[in-house]
């Protein structure tokens, strides 16, 4: 440990920082706003409302293909959060989970290449 620290054992690789994006890359991102969904959580007495609005993420090229495919993504977003359980959403760590999952499924609608990323907009408990 004391060898590593002074510098006498050199350490083998080192993790080069991925690159960051720069302001020109900015013109190749386009966003297609989803429309907002509401779906009830629970049953009975416990019922809870979700609303959930979100934007996706996705390189200028692919705008078109990916507003072509708008229909089918929000079919398996309402299915996905209809699914949801009042616990999934109370949870502090929720959000960043939904997140992930909308993600994926999204990426598997329209292809990994074509949405980079989900954008909350909106996400009301009521």
């Amino acid at each position: 440990f004391v060898a590593v620290q002074k510098g006498l054992i050199p350490l083998t690789t080192t993790q080069a920082a991925p690159d960051k994006a720069t302001v020109g890359d900015l013109h190749r991102l386009a966003f297609v706003p989803m429309e907002p969904v509401v779906v009830t959580l629970g049953y009975g007495t416990l019922k809870t409302h979700l609303r959930f609005r979100a934007e996706l993420e996705v390189a200028s090229d692919t705008l078109n293909e990916v507003e072509a495919l708008k229909p089918r993504l929000i079919d398996v977003l309402n299915v996905y959060l209809r699914a949801l359980k009042p616990e999934d959403v109370e949870d502090p760590l929720a959000l960043h989970r939904l997140r992930a999952q909308v993600l994926r499924r999204m990426q598997l609608v329209a292809g990994p290449d074509r949405v980079r990323d989900v954008l909350i907009m909106e996400f009301v408990l009521n």
